[in-house]
């Protein structure tokens, strides 16, 4: 349990949609990396819907951008 003066971080969630426009990859690409462990898990947020925490997309483009991957 974390103490009263605790400040949880609600994170912020991207949908399908939103990732493919924050990424600037298709939904085909993105799954084939998803599949190669290249990118990021998506995570359950409904019965039948996923999603993918923002600073999680973020760190991924970051360490591309570092890598020097185009």
């Amino acid at each position: 349990m974390l103490p009263t003066n605790a400040v949880q971080r609600v994170p912020k969630i991207l949908r399908m949609r939103q990732l493919v426009d924050a990424v600037g990859l298709s939904r085909t690409s993105i799954h084939r990396l998803m599949s190669k462990g290249l990118f990021p898990k998506s995570i359950k947020i409904g019965i039948n819907a996923v999603g993918w925490e923002l600073a999680d997309v973020e760190f991924w483009l970051f360490e591309r951008r570092m890598a020097g991957v185009k």
